[in-house]
């Protein structure tokens, strides 16, 4: 570890495993319709302890969808999911990606979706009053400091979250990953499996590792894709993989984007590299917008988590540049989500970080001496500079066996959560098989054939790949020819 701040914070984590007390009981789960806009759709809320070392004690709201098996005869169970983030809607992920899911694995599963505790419909987090306050929230500061008169300000103003999201809300307290953990070991007792199958992208394979070591018996089948390091997740110690993979799969981007002669090209690392210093110096007008830094940086993150978005950021990035040269260029959220809120809420929880200005200063340092993208990962971690975390989380040791075998999907250019936190994973539970995707983007399922077949195996009858199987990359984004590799979703933004 080079830097002293971080290996502080890591030292600062509580050590153990958190037991459940005792048997809150079953819930019972009443489906109901979801309504005309998600035919064949079921919804329900569910009543789960809000503490579990006081299972009998106040509750919690768990909100639930599901896609009924269509081969009841063949049925093999529910299949819980969770779409990343945190923060992200398991419910919403399962109406909009449900019907191709339940394809994909012959009608044999009921889908289910779940938003964690704090989330969307499940007793939801709120910091802020309005959207409006929401929106009030970031004005006057930048999407994350670029110059250094930018950085006490920014710090101060999410180091102020703490306390607004904490006080007078119950579920601010029990928001950790292992309680979203013991919710799901509830939700598949309460829907009669006997052992779990579980799909989880992002930081769903965080959940999934917690649930590995919390449960390490009670798992039919459980896939993370898109793997986050739950060492590197759980001591704050995240910015050592984020600094790297983003400029790693950039690199990429740069590269796919030369050789395919996109509009950004040729030299299109040379064109980058000017538009940063372009911009850094003064913001850019590009028709009635205005582009800072760090909405470029931003831009270019976001562009990473799905291929099929390269070209529309290339075009982006071509039309800046002509702008920064002076050339002539042409170019709403519903009733305040709260995915902001609810990040936080969980990311706090769980992990322990710096409390001082100066330990993010120095840590942003060392963020940026690994690409342009590192502060960017790194200064939203302000808001827990003043968020106590959840005394019932998770931190380890995360080595396990479990009951049967887990696979674990990553992407050898995955620039939101590194190949390297698959790779790790695999090495933590023993007995798990490793996919490899040799191309690019966050996750690899419905995006690789070969990925979701294999996937598709293993859920169902419980095929693992070949030791060492690599499934090969996709076309050159940049090409015609890559239309074909449609996602089954976008992951949800951690």
């Amino acid at each position: 570890m080079r830097l002293t701040v971080l290996a502080a914070a890591a030292a600062l984590m509580i050590t153990g495993t958190p037991a459940v007390q005792a048997d809150p009981g079953v819930p019972r789960i009443g489906w109901t319709a979801c309504g005309p806009d998600h035919p064949g759709f079921e919804c329900a809320s569910v009543k789960v302890p809000l503490d579990y070392d006081n299972p009998r004690g106040a509750t919690t709201t768990v909100a639930l969808a599901r896609k009924p098996a269509t081969d009841k005869a063949n049925r093999i169970g529910s299949l819980f999911l969770n779409p990343g983030g945190p923060g992200g809607s398991g419910v919403d992920f399962a109406l909009g990606a449900g019907e191709r899911l339940s394809a994909n694995l012959q009608g044999r599963f009921d889908i289910v979706g779940f938003d964690p505790r704090g989330i969307g419909r499940s007793d939801p987090l709120h910091c802020f009053a309005s959207e409006a306050d929401l929106n009030k929230f970031f004005e006057g500061i930048p999407g994350f400091p670029y110059q250094a008169s930018q950085e006490r300000p920014f710090f101060e103003r999410y180091r102020s979250l703490g306390p607004e999201c904490r006080d007078d809300q119950a579920i601010a307290r029990h928001m950790s990953t292992a309680d979203v953990a013991r919710d799901m070991d509830l939700l598949r007792r309460a829907v009669g499996d006997r052992k779990i199958s579980y799909l989880g992208f992002s930081y769903g394979s965080f959940l999934g590792a917690t649930y590995a070591n919390l449960f390490p018996n009670n798992i039919r089948a459980l896939v993370v894709d898109g793997v986050l390091n739950p060492v590197l997740w759980s001591s704050g110690r995240q910015i050592e993989s984020d600094r790297i993979a983003t400029k790693e799969e950039f690199r990429e981007f740069l590269r796919n984007c030369d050789e395919a002669k996109c509009v950004f090209g040729p030299n299109s690392e040379k064109r980058w590299n000017a538009l940063l210093a372009s911009v850094r110096a003064k913001p850019i007008q590009l028709g009635d917008q205005v582009y800072t830094y760090d909405a470029v940086i931003n831009a270019a993150i976001g562009a990473m988590y799905s291929p099929r978005d390269w070209p529309d950021a290339a075009a982006l990035f071509d039309q800046l540049s002509d702008a920064a040269a002076g050339l002539s260029v042409t170019a709403a959220e519903p009733d305040y989500p709260n995915g902001f809120d609810a990040y936080n809420g969980n990311v706090c929880a769980d992990i322990e970080f710096p409390h001082d200005f100066g330990a993010y200063r120095s840590t942003a340092r060392y963020a940026a001496a690994g690409s342009e993208f590192g502060p960017a990962w790194w200064w939203g971690n302000a808001a827990c500079a003043n968020w106590p975390t959840n005394p019932d989380r998770f931190t380890g040791p995360w080595r396990t066996r479990t009951n049967a075998p887990v696979l674990v999907v990553g992407n050898y250019f995955d620039g939101i959560t590194d190949f390297r936190g698959a790779q790790a994973v695999n090495r933590q539970i023993a007995g798990s098989r490793l996919l490899a995707y040799a191309g690019w983007g966050h996750t690899a399922y419905g995006v690789s054939k070969c990925a979701s077949d294999h996937t598709n195996a293993y859920l169902l009858n419980g095929t693992l790949p070949p030791v060492g199987t690599v499934c090969p990359a996709n076309p050159n984004p940049f090409l015609p020819t890559a239309a074909a590799a449609e996602p089954l979703f976008k992951p949800a933004r951690r």
